[in-house]
């Protein structure tokens, strides 16, 4: 399977805006265009401005392109508002509610936590971090693993998790309570452009 396999900040750079969480990505200095000199080159016209929100979010949660157009298809085909149910979608990943709940400091470790076994969704090993989670999952991680999960815990200690998972730090325990509104989200990008770019 293709994966990116680059440095990350560069994807930072690329689209204006921190991908991820960590220091790296959030210094000022990293979110200048690309380049030794940060060339900015011509101002984006209409496609490259829906192209660039979509590669935000693309990055965001670690997705390669032939999934988030599977994702985009499938928003369209739920009820609803397309964009909020495209982040919805994509919130509800196995890889980013790991993520979220804090066990893993960017969306690259959580997915390496997730294929290599170490996750549990309701007592059963899962090792796609794409399985979509539902209201009522209980995800557990398995012991060998507690130690780097409190390690990460610790480093971030301000990490402020999202209303609608209920995790457990003395136990390590996620239970999935609701489904994600576009206000619990904390990432900022305006889903009309991508929504637009596909059509």
């Amino acid at each position: 399977m293709a994966r990116y396999l680059g440095p990350k900040v560069k994807l930072s750079r690329r689209v204006g805006v921190p991908i991820s969480d960590t220091p790296k990505h959030t210094a000022k200095r990293q979110l200048t265009p690309p380049g030794m000199h940060g060339y900015r080159g011509k101002r984006l016209r209409e496609y490259g401005i829906r192209l660039n929100e979509k590669q935000k979010l693309r990055y965001h949660y670690n997705v390669l392109e032939k999934q988030f157009r599977r994702y985009v298809k499938e928003a369209t085909r739920l009820k609803g508002n397309t964009g909020e149910v495209l982040l919805q979608l994509l919130e509800r990943r196995l890889d980013n509610v790991v993520r979220r709940a804090g066990f893993t400091r960017t969306i690259w470790a959580s997915r390496q936590m997730v294929t290599h076994g170490h996750v549990l969704l309701n007592g059963r090993k899962t090792d796609r971090p794409s399985c979509a989670i539902k209201t009522g999952d209980v995800i557990t991680l398995r012991s060998r693993i507690h130690s780097l999960a409190r390690d990460n815990m610790e480093s971030m200690a301000g990490h402020i998790v999202p209303g609608w998972i209920e995790a457990n730090p003395a136990e390590l325990t996620i239970k999935i309570l609701t489904i994600p509104t576009t206000d619990e989200i904390p990432f900022d990008v305006n889903t009309n452009l991508i929504v637009e770019f596909y059509r």
